[in-house]
């Protein structure tokens, strides 16, 4: 590996690059140099008028919660989570947050998108849930079941060897997986499990033994102390979890993840066109630090971390006129993650995700400090694409574009 090589894997695991990457894409598309999309920023203030209804409807005080999995395990107003706190709190403090880590990893990594037909039974409470409520409270399920686990006798936790055996029949047992209720990249989302197998045992010094994803929380507080800053814990989980993903791009045969060329972008050395995105990494970030303060590791500079480029946020951008199709296919065919149009789709959210964040923050005189990125999103952006999804399509509630997913970028 060169040191140029080395340096572009090093940036493209950075949130800074991601910013930096977008906004190049967005001064294109504010050319009107982009292939897919123009931009509408008359609109911003009407978009962030609904962010702002849609967080009061759900939040009336504005004491928004973080944007994480966490949110998703008391779905329908079931207190799930309360279970599992009466569990936890039976171990010492490290061994609790270490469970919870444990079950934030895995959820998220089994968080892409379900597709629209998918539905869990959560027959505990008797309650019918699809999309990603729906995963969260099967993987959370799963997890109570001691399905990750390779040792009956310690159900609450993630360990390699339980990853590594587990088979596509327990996964789609676990997610109810039939003819009627089929879920979308049930193969690749094993693989991922399969592969964060191998690579918990292949680093016994950030993952210990036996292998368990919680046992960064070790790591981390002997590296670290006892705060680190979110950019820096998302190039730790980069780090750590990079080998997992599918071969896709790659620089000197390192697997760079959620990351994408785009033929705008020059081609001036290593990596200079690729656009890094890492939204499952973000969404794992984000999830990763109320479990971290559990254990007394304070996780700060939370806007450091970008919005996440995902269809909930990329829908309401193109739903509220924000981003423009430019031709039909857009918004009629299907599109691969790789595509153009939805790398142009993508970076251009994660630009607006910030503009909509000043935005909504002005509306409600709020500093971001405040008001942060991860609480604008969870009150938010991603509830407010949610809801115009549904108002336009009710039948579905699908996003309008639609995304050939494999189960491990959405």
């Amino acid at each position: 590996m060169t040191p140029e090589e080395q340096a572009a894997i090093a940036y493209l695991r950075q949130s800074q690059a991601i910013r930096d990457r977008c906004q190049q894409l967005f001064d294109l598309c504010e050319a009107n140099q982009l292939e897919n999309f123009a931009c509408d920023l008359s609109k911003l203030d009407d978009v962030a008028a609904y962010v702002v209804e849609t967080t009061q409807q759900l939040y009336p005080d504005f004491e928004v919660p973080f944007h994480s999995r966490w949110r998703h395990f008391d779905a329908g107003g079931e207190a799930r989570l309360a279970a599992l706190d009466a569990v936890l709190r039976e171990m010492s403090v490290t061994a609790a947050a270490r469970s919870r880590l444990d079950l934030a990893i895995v959820s998220v990594l089994l968080d892409a998108g379900a597709g629209s037909q998918w539905r869990y039974h959560d027959a505990a409470v008797d309650q019918v849930i699809g999309r990603s409520e729906g995963l969260a409270v099967a993987s959370l399920r799963g997890f109570e079941a001691g399905c990750f686990s390779s040792d009956p006798a310690a159900p609450y936790q993630v360990d390699a060897a339980g990853l590594q055996s587990l088979t596509e029949g327990d996964l789609a047992n676990l997610f109810q997986v039939s003819q009627d209720n089929p879920l979308v990249g049930l193969s690749g989302r094993l693989s991922l499990l399969h592969q964060l197998g191998q690579t918990l045992a292949a680093q016994p010094n950030r993952f210990g033994w036996p292998a368990r994803p919680g046992n960064l929380l070790d790591y981390w507080q002997t590296t670290f102390g006892s705060a680190l800053a979110a950019d820096t814990l998302l190039t730790e989980v980069l780090t750590s979890f990079g080998t997992i993903w599918p071969g896709r791009v790659a620089i000197a045969d390192t697997n760079l993840g959620d990351v994408w060329p785009h033929p705008a972008l020059p081609q001036t050395g290593p990596g200079s066109n690729l656009v890094p995105f890492h939204k499952l990494s973000q969404w794992l970030t984000y999830s990763l630090v109320e479990p971290l303060q559990t254990a007394g590791l304070i996780v700060n500079n939370l806007n450091a971390l970008t919005g996440l480029a995902e269809y909930r946020n990329g829908g309401l951008m193109v739903d509220l006129g924000l981003l423009v199709p430019k031709q039909a296919a857009v918004t009629e065919a299907s599109h691969s993650p790789s595509s153009p149009v939805v790398v142009e789709w993508r970076a251009l959210t994660i630009v607006l995700l910030d503009l909509l964040g000043d935005r909504v923050r002005q509306q409600l005189d709020k500093t971001p400090e405040e008001l942060p990125l991860i609480k604008i999103l969870e009150g938010g952006t991603w509830a407010a694409g949610r809801r115009i999804a549904k108002h336009l399509r009710h039948q579905t509630g699908a996003p309008p574009i639609t995304i050939q997913s494999d189960g491990t970028v959405f």
